[in-house]
């Protein structure tokens, strides 16, 4: 369970989640077409129910420095201990301080070299390959360039397992990854294809029952363009949501690495 959090007076608190968001792209090996992969995950809900989604490679940022962020918003409060213990930027704050939070972790996310805050994908990316592939990623299998940041400012209830309903504004600090290694592009069409969401599913569940979380990890791939489509056919206000894709669930935070697909919940910078 996240700790008990404490706002302002009777001020309820703010979960700030900071992520990166990848949009991995690799060209078909039959007719060059850019493909997008996304992690497919599946989870053994609570209630028994399993719950089978995709959604863009990434993961937390880590927090590097602790004090510059405290100087701002005092003692961090994590959402909860696995992110205390990871020292991911999920953290909890009074609802004024998000404006002035928001603005420290983009500067400090525009310079690399920043020694305050993980500015590069590449460590989740890595870890995140091994995961669903089990595959060692090489530097020179891919490229990565920012591609800017998607902010959520309007709170919503978070489904993350570990800190689930808390109201969570997001920064997501969005990279272009380009794999140049067409063995790994092949590779992860063949995975894609290879495991269904229902055998995800029971992965899931055999992972509950030798002791373990629930999970279970894998790779989808889609056609970048239909993608694209997908979203782009939906009216601006209604892209803010979860979608079904070629029989696959897609979460929302797809639509973020989308560039030129906006919901009016999703602003650019």
């Amino acid at each position: 369970m996240p700790p008990e959090p404490a706002g302002r007076g009777d001020e309820l608190p703010l979960r700030v989640s900071v992520a990166t968001l990848d949009r991995v792209i690799f060209p078909h090996p039959q007719d060059g077409a850019p493909q997008l992969a996304l992690e497919r995950k599946a989870s053994l809900e609570k209630d028994g129910r399993t719950r089978v989604w995709a959604q863009p490679f990434g993961g937390g940022v880590r927090i590097l420095d602790a004090r510059p962020l405290q100087a701002l918003t005092g003692p961090l409060r994590f959402d909860s201990p696995r992110s205390q213990a990871e020292q991911d930027l999920r953290i909890l704050i009074a609802p004024p301080d998000w404006e002035a939070v928001k603005r420290f972790c983009i500067r400090c996310l525009q310079d690399p070299e920043n020694a305050v805050l993980e500015a590069s994908p590449q460590r989740e990316l890595h870890e995140e390959f091994a995961e669903t592939l089990g595959l060692r990623l090489r530097p020179g299998q891919y490229t990565y360039r920012p591609a800017g940041f998607v902010v959520e400012d309007g709170p919503v209830p978070t489904d993350n397992v570990y800190a689930r309903g808390l109201l969570t504004a997001r920064l997501y600090h969005i990279f272009e990854v380009r794999l140049l290694d067409r063995e790994l592009g092949a590779a992860l069409l063949a995975a894609g294809q290879g495991t269904t969401d229902p055998a995800l599913a029971r992965l899931a569940r055999e992972d509950a029952r030798r002791g373990g979380r629930g999970r279970a990890n894998a790779v989808l791939t889609l056609s970048l363009s239909r993608v694209r489509q997908a979203y782009a056919a939906l009216p601006p206000a209604g892209r803010y949501r979860g979608i079904t894709l070629a029989g696959h669930a897609l979460d929302q935070s797809v639509l973020a690495i989308l560039d030129g697909v906006d919901a009016p919940q999703y602003r650019r910078l």
